[in-house]
């Protein structure tokens, strides 16, 4: 079974890009992944345009493949970490399905594209920056990865 993780622009503080490479090795221990950064859109001013620009190649890799796909996004369904792991343990044993989380640009995703993917999952009812959100989200997929195999990371 693999993961891909795709988001949208570079990461630009050292902090997260320590934190980020941190559990993207940690969580290479328990699983394939494949990780695609997209092109940020840069010199449009009209929102919906940016959303659409951004979109345009995510639509066109997952027209190529065979995902199941989760979007990121703040109106998703809330998961404890536990709920989280279970959640991610049996989406991978069904018929060893790969898994897609994306994560948007600075202005998310459009209507379109939430509707004509798989699940939605949010982090929180608060709003994080789309580069802080990888961060938080690659430590609780490993968080769930040592859930699922019983190792010592997870209090409850």
């Amino acid at each position: 079974m693999s993961i891909a993780i795709w988001w949208t622009g570079k990461t630009n503080s050292d902090y997260l890009k320590t934190g980020i490479e941190d559990y993207l090795n940690r969580i290479r221990h328990f699983d394939k992944l494949d990780l695609k950064e997209f092109k940020e859109t840069k010199g449009l001013q009209n929102i919906q345009q940016i959303i659409y620009q951004e979109e345009k190649e995510i639509r066109n890799q997952l027209s190529k493949s065979k995902y199941y796909t989760v979007l990121l996004d703040e109106k998703g369904k809330n998961y404890s970490s536990m709920e989280f792991a279970n959640w991610l343990d049996q989406k991978r044993n069904i018929n060893n399905q790969k898994l897609c989380f994306i994560i948007g640009g600075a202005y998310g995703f459009s209507n379109e594209l939430k509707h004509d993917t798989d699940e939605l999952i949010s982090f929180s009812k608060m709003t994080f920056s789309h580069q802080l959100i990888r961060l938080v989200f690659l430590e609780q997929l490993y968080r769930a990865f040592t859930i699922i195999n019983h190792l010592p990371y997870h209090h409850e």
